[in-house]
């Protein structure tokens, strides 16, 4: 069959260069007789990989020294209630909800402290980023919490909000290395890696030494504890060693291809012709207000259901896949995350005008 265009929200796309080069170390990783996931975490040369990726992340992103990188498991989901475990100390924090994975943050949350929804985009669909001018955030509260790019509705957040002395805390998940980031801004970024970086099974966390700092209010699980991670340089126990490996890879190739803020200026350039597109159609209905339109999660549809499957049993013979839109909300979605080429969404787009014009 060849490769296809696949447009899933994750887990998606890699570069062909690094799966080539994977697929070339497989049996035996430089010399060492042996591949990657069949060695020890333990081991020199494992040591190595994890800290060239960490040595590549922090140079990609310019991550200043005083933010630890671990790369863990348990995806987004385990830091919904892994960051009040650890990080509301006093009991309170305020989160915005613009979404799926905001509420469920919101959820887990709720367990371990008194939950403030400042701002949310509900009443609308979450088809806006809410207006935060004159959201005031408790002064007493732990953190700020927020989700940058809303995978399912296909929101990105343009301007941060100003917390003052508040850390905000930031899943990344469906946004990470998509384009430059200013970690001083946040007291955490993670970010689940099936989207842009690698495959699933690996959660990358850049944390501040302040947030580590804290004394959790009640005793932790060993394994639920940041602090423990990073005093053993996410070897407390074994990692997703393949999964990091992979990542590395990524990293790599992003550092070899003009870095972050290329990738921006590539991704710009996607999400403008198919947006574009979707501007100009009397077809095809975009969800999202304009004033947050996401680069990584385009999110439309037709006027009806029916015709939704129409369109993606269509898809098929082009080689399309995973334009479904979340079981969630229906509709259709493309993500175009970095390892989407462009040629991938001028195609897609030459398939909707043919869709189209075929329903006049």
């Amino acid at each position: 069959m060849g490769r296809i265009y696949n447009f899933s929200a994750g887990p998606a796309m890699l570069p062909e260069e690094v799966l080539k080069t994977a697929a070339g170390e497989m049996l035996d990783y430089h010399g060492c007789g042996m591949s990657v996931m069949e060695m020890s975490h333990r081991s020199k040369v494992y040591q190595g990989i994890i800290d060239e990726a960490e040595a590549d992340l922090r140079k990609l992103i310019g991550i200043p020294d005083n933010y630890k990188v671990l790369f863990m498991q348990g995806g987004a989901t385990l830091a919904f209630a892994m960051i009040p475990m650890n990080f509301m100390v006093k009991g309170k924090a305020d989160y915005i909800n613009t979404g799926v994975w905001t509420k469920k943050a919101i959820k887990d949350a709720k367990l371990y402290g008194e939950v403030n929804v400042v701002a949310s985009g509900e009443e609308n669909g979450f088809k806006k980023i809410p207006d935060m001018k004159g959201v005031k955030f408790d002064k007493d509260a732990d953190y700020v919490y927020m989700c940058d790019n809303n995978t399912i509705y296909g929101s990105k957040w343009k301007e941060y909000p100003e917390t003052g002395d508040i850390p905000l805390i930031n899943d990344m998940s469906s946004c990470f290395l998509s384009e430059p980031i200013d970690v001083k801004k946040f007291g955490m970024i993670y970010a689940g890696a099936q989207k842009n970086v690698g495959p699933a099974g690996v959660t990358i966390c850049i944390i501040r030494e302040d947030l580590l700092a804290r004394t959790p209010r009640n005793p932790l699980p060993a394994y639920l504890d940041y602090r423990l991670h990073a005093e053993n340089g996410s070897m407390y126990n074994t990692p997703p060693t393949y999964g990091i490996y992979i990542c590395g890879l990524v990293f790599k190739w992003l550092l070899a291809n003009g870095g972050l803020a290329k990738r921006k200026e590539i991704n710009e350039e996607k999400a403008k012709i198919l947006y574009d597109y979707l501007d100009k159609s009397k077809l095809f209905i975009p969800y999202v207000d304009k004033s947050c339109r996401s680069l990584m999660n385009v999110t439309f549809r037709t006027p009806s259901e029916e015709m939704d499957a129409e369109f993606l049993e269509g898809a098929k013979k082009y080689k399309f896949t995973n334009l479904k839109g979340h079981r969630s909300t229906g509709g259709l979605r493309a993500s175009i995350y970095n390892a989407m080429p462009i040629d991938g969404v001028k195609a897609l787009v030459a398939y909707m005008k043919e869709f189209e014009e075929a329903h006049k």
